[in-house]
């Protein structure tokens, strides 16, 4: 099994400000749903609140609480990323999806980041951690902004060297 995480970033590695993404680039969101589809998604509470308590269709959604009477339908409910892990072993791929307490700490369990550089600055209170030189970037792939998409963007794979 292999763990990978996924994130959205803008530019200072903004994820979001008050508990919500800044951004919409539905190209993004179409990468996103053609790559964890059939997986295991990982997640914090604070991220399944921030997408409307709703599980995603055609995956199995993990949430990481501390709150041990924490109710998340349609969800495998743990209170750690072990535990979550535990639950994943059986999927060739699962994806860690923030947020940025649960990023820094599957940091060094991924083997995989996929990351999309959102080339903007924007203002915000939750950020995607810094990692080092034990990552390089195996794909780079750059789009300009268009009808659909507000802002130029990235979409970068990293492999742990």
């Amino acid at each position: 099994m292999n763990i990978s995480i996924i994130a959205a970033i803008g530019e200072k590695n903004v994820l979001g400000k008050d508990n919500k993404m800044i951004w919409h680039l539905p190209a993004d969101l179409q990468h996103f749903k053609e790559l964890t589809t059939g997986h295991h998604i990982i997640m914090g509470r604070k991220t399944w609140e921030s997408m409307g308590k709703k599980a995603l269709p055609n995956r199995v959604s993990i949430v990481i609480t501390r709150d041990k009477n924490y109710k998340a339908e349609g969800c495998i409910l743990v209170h750690s990323l072990d535990e979550a892990l535990a639950a994943v072993k059986n999927d060739e791929e699962a994806f860690v999806i923030g947020g940025a307490e649960i990023y820094k700490q599957a940091m060094s369990k991924a083997s995989k980041m996929y990351i999309t550089r959102i080339h903007q600055s924007f203002e915000g209170d939750t950020f995607f951690p810094e990692f080092g030189k034990e990552w390089f970037e195996a794909i780079y792939n750059d789009f300009e902004k268009d009808e659909k998409n507000k802002y130029d963007f990235s979409l970068c794979e990293y492999e742990r060297d």
